[in-house]
């Protein structure tokens, strides 16, 4: 019988030679359609677990299944093509600094074209419509020719989401997408990954450190505590006594109602305000 989950994690654990644990028997189920965040101090597991799914850190024990397909036993060669299934945003954006934006989401297509295809950056003219359309839905289409290197950081993440949107993945892995934002391009960027992922019906796991952004944007948030899933719900669960488990004590009754507040003013302007 086929799982109704897109993702499944069975007892996740990543042990590293040094002896320190990153994951502790991480058991997660994630369903088409689903935008995930994951919350949790430094040091909790956030990326480790990201990366294990795509397998950039192999996993010490456990099972991750995408669509079913067990991914922690396939080889190289069926690695790659599973890969293709999960698009991959970073932190610090990843892209070639001296390539063309056009150029840099074209590489998202690399896992599909042949090796000469793309020593030579030859793609099929049906990848380069798609790339243009996709800068047109993230308000980039003006700037293709330019290179990366010329963008701000919030263009340089919107180009980041278009190369990950252009492999035709069923779940994206977003690690840490505003860290290095101010914080309306972080929130622009958080809504646009949303939107996306509702227009494709896509599953994604965004790793975020930045609570409120996770409560605002996210239908469900799961907190790690070194290694371990210490909270799994909704983001209106998240209450002081939840917030003071995952990362320790705080005034988190302050944050709840900046998060409230922070809600109320979204909702008002969510109509006139368009993605820059």
């Amino acid at each position: 019988i086929r799982s109704l989950a897109l993702l499944r994690i069975e007892n996740l654990t990543k042990r590293y030679k040094t002896g320190d644990t990153a994951l502790k028997s991480v058991n997660l189920e994630v369903p088409k359609g689903q935008v995930l965040a994951l919350i949790g101090p430094s040091g909790a597991g956030k990326s480790t677990l990201i990366r294990c799914v795509n397998r950039l850190v192999e996993p010490t024990e456990g099972n991750i299944l995408l669509d079913d397909m067990e991914l922690t036993t396939l080889g190289s060669g069926q690695l790659r093509k599973a890969r293709r299934s999960m698009g991959m945003i970073f932190q610090e954006y990843a892209l070639v600094e001296r390539l063309s934006v056009m150029e840099n989401v074209l590489s998202g297509r690399l896992g599909y074209v042949s090796f000469w295809r793309s020593f030579s950056r030859r793609f099929p003219q049906s990848d380069v419509t798609e790339a243009y359309r996709l800068l047109e839905r993230v308000g980039l289409d003006h700037m293709a020719d330019k290179r990366a290197d010329e963008l701000s950081g919030g263009q340089r993440q919107r180009v980041g989401i278009c190369r990950a949107l252009i492999q035709d993945p069923a779940l994206l892995l977003v690690d840490e997408p505003t860290a290095s934002l101010d914080p309306k391009t972080s929130r622009q960027i958080m809504r646009l990954i949303c939107e996306l992922c509702a227009e494709r019906g896509l599953a994604a796991i965004i790793n975020i450190h930045d609570v409120l952004l996770a409560q605002m944007f996210a239908k469900r948030i799961v907190g790690l505590q070194l290694g371990e899933v210490v909270y799994d719900g909704e983001p209106d669960g998240l209450t002081p006594d939840q917030l003071t488990l995952i990362y320790g004590e705080e005034d988190w009754e302050a944050t709840i109602d900046k998060v409230e507040d922070e809600v109320s003013d979204a909702a008002a302007v969510e109509s006139t305000e368009i993605v820059q």
